[in-house]
């Protein structure tokens, strides 16, 4: 047995460094010449459809899949180069999140704390299941487990040995909207000290824990900045409108400025254009023409499903 022992750091360099990474599959680039850096203390949210090239970025990152061409770099240390100097310093939940179903879920936890040479192995095991809400499931069979708890058990053993570097594949899948709430505030505790690089399909969490966002679409990046930065360079915005009375959606359509048009409800309507306060204008004009009443009017910023739905349509 290979016993990963948690080494103190080489440097004062907490980041990951990923320069020219590349994965090709017979004729299909799955991660195509990509390069970004993380931070200690940053919690940057790694987005992308289907099939855009998430999971084979982060196996490559953490040593679990050979890149076709690049680098990366772990807190200074070479993945390729020195693969289990580099997984001392990582915490990986994969998407797929392989257990052994037949053992305790202390029992497994004391198999990884075994793996990782963890001197303290039951201090650190009742440390990590109170950090994830394990406690009322413990004494379970990892395999009578809900999918939750499941994808908690994963969770626990990521953080097991208390890495530098952690690598999370959509950490909340399965679980439900409370317990979505408790794994993101654990993330976030985490963020305070360690990187944490997390892919995830519900947007909304990405908007909650994280300033940054890099987004991939068909192995490229096509976006790697503060999510306010890419609100501001949208190149269109929302204007939501409320009228006491019920239109006519053709009406808002035909105003100057006007890209599309979605109903709200009865009354409210949401209108996306590339000059916001045109539309304000507009849609004041029809008003006084039509002896209709606005009950309100605000101008709203993308949201990131917005920007991602921008970004990564074919």
């Amino acid at each position: 047995m290979f016993y990963l022992t948690k080494l103190a750091p080489q440097n004062n360099d907490m980041s990951v460094e990923v320069r020219g990474l590349t994965k090709i599959y017979g004729e299909q680039r799955a991660v195509d010449n990509i390069s970004f850096k993380v931070n200690e203390g940053e919690i940057v949210g790694f987005l992308g459809p289907n099939g855009a090239g998430k999971s084979t970025t982060m196996k490559m990152i953490t040593g679990y899949l050979e890149p076709t061409a690049g680098d990366v770099n772990v807190s200074g240390i070479d993945v390729k180069k020195t693969p289990l100097d580099a997984k001392k310093r990582i915490g990986y939940l994969p998407e797929s999140n392989a257990l052994y179903y037949d053992m305790y879920v202390r029992e497994y936890l004391g198999f990884i704390a075994d793996v990782h040479g963890i001197s303290n192995k039951q201090q650190a095991i009742n440390n990590v299941i109170e950090q994830v809400g394990l406690t009322p499931e413990s004494k379970k069979r990892v395999g009578q487990l809900s999918k939750g708890y499941k994808q908690r058990v994963g969770l626990a053993a990521a953080l097991l040995h208390d890495p530098e570097v952690l690598i999370l594949d959509e950490p909340t899948s399965g679980l439900d909207p409370n317990q979505i709430v408790e794994i993101r505030n654990v993330i976030k505790e985490q963020g305070k000290n360690k990187l944490v690089l997390f892919s995830s399909h519900i947007l909304q969490e990405v908007e909650a824990m994280c300033d940054r966002v890099i987004i991939i679409n068909k192995g490229k990046i096509v976006a790697d900045d503060k999510l306010s930065n890419l609100q501001q360079r949208s190149s269109s915005s929302i204007v939501r409108v409320q009228f006491k009375e019920a239109l006519e959606q053709e009406w808002l359509r035909r105003l100057e400025g006007v890209k599309s048009v979605n109903k709200v409800d009865t009354y409210t309507w949401s209108i996306e254009t590339n000059d916001a306060e045109k539309v304000r204008t507009e849609l004041k004009k029809l008003e006084r023409e039509n002896n209709l009443d606005i009950v309100s009017l605000q101008s709203e910023s993308q949201s990131l499903e917005d920007i991602f739905r921008t970004l990564t349509v074919s």
